[in-house]
């Protein structure tokens, strides 16, 4: 664990890249703001993943350009981030964001063939995700103190979050605009993939809502001096809440939900689609609230929820189990 976390922080000191690399490098990130309108932070992501190889790259002489890199060299570099005991799940999204560099430099002429073509995929450890049971559910969203604007907010983000499945990003995204609460649901602008949809409320969240954008959110929208914010979640001086606000605000009450595992944004997110498929809704219906473009993505809550089931059988069944 420290020696990954200790990669990570590695990994974020951008190698100095010449000015061919360090163009190259801008090009990219240019398309993917632009070409494939990709969020702030799946940008950061890319950067960090393409600055390394390139880093890589500009460290071996034999290379000295783009142009020369084959598969060999691919494969070395994930060769030596495996011996700095990188991760699976790490090494898997550098090779996933190599691949798109690749793609791309080799349409752009930088490269002559896309030397990620053979690399073989990296298996990883299957993870089930981690969610709250209903309780604990209830007990986060009833942490926060209702009688302050702050406790308003975070109250109103969290039964949002818990209520609609979306990601902790899009409702950092979220402006007043978004919001119908007349019919119980919000408007999701630009979501992961650069597609719109939209989510749905239930009443808890409804009623959240209502009390912070009547009480909480005023309090906290008069600390702005300047321009007002359309942000439906504000921070302390006014502002748009960021993701990372967003992510604080899950440390301050997790301990009111579980001792059992660590409370995120995405821990509501995977609890929401749980209970979804525990009651009996379709796997496709959750596929498209969760906003996932693949059903294959959605699948893996059934593997869950086919746990829970399985606790159920051997635990309540006479003969399930031997004494």
């Amino acid at each position: 664990m420290e020696k990954e976390r200790q990669n990570q922080e590695n990994a974020g000191k951008a190698p100095v890249l010449d000015a061919a690399l360090a163009d190259v490098l801008h090009g990219f990130l240019q398309y993917l703001r632009l070409a494939k309108n990709a969020a702030a932070h799946t940008v950061r992501a890319y950067r960090a993943d393409i600055e390394q190889f390139l880093g890589y790259v500009s460290t071996h002489p034999e290379l000295g350009t783009l142009h020369l890199v084959e598969r060999n060299h691919v494969r070395a570099f994930l060769a030596d981030l495996q011996q700095g005991e990188y991760k699976r799940s790490s090494l898997a999204r550098k090779l996933a964001s190599l691949r798109a560099f690749c793609r791309w430099a080799l349409r752009q002429g930088y490269l002559q063939a896309d030397p990620t073509i053979g690399v073989l995929p990296i298996k990883q450890e299957e993870r089930l995700p981690r969610f709250l049971r209903v309780r604990e559910v209830e007990a986060l969203l009833n942490a926060p103190d209702v009688s302050t604007p702050e406790g308003q907010r975070d109250k109103a983000l969290m039964e949002l979050l818990y209520a609609s499945g979306i990601r902790a990003g899009e409702a950092h995204s979220l402006d007043i605009d978004d919001l119908d609460l007349v019919n119980e649901q919000i408007r999701i602008r630009q979501g992961k993939g650069g597609k719109d949809r939209m989510a749905f409320l239930g009443r808890a969240a409804v009623e959240a809502l209502q009390l912070y954008l009547a009480d909480g959110r005023l309090r906290l929208a008069a600390a702005n001096t300047g321009s007002p914010d359309p942000a439906v979640f504000l921070n302390r001086f006014g502002k748009r809440l960021s993701d990372r606000g967003i992510r604080r605000i899950f440390d301050r009450y997790c301990l009111a939900a579980s001792q059992r595992l660590k409370v995120t944004p995405h821990t509501l997110r995977h609890s929401f689609a749980t209970h979804l498929l525990e009651n009996g809704a379709d796997l496709r219906a959750v596929q498209e609230l969760l906003g996932h473009a693949h059903l294959i993505t959605t699948q893996v809550y059934t593997h869950v929820t086919t746990e829970q089931i399985k606790a159920v059988y051997e635990r309540t069944h006479p003969r399930a189990e031997e004494d």
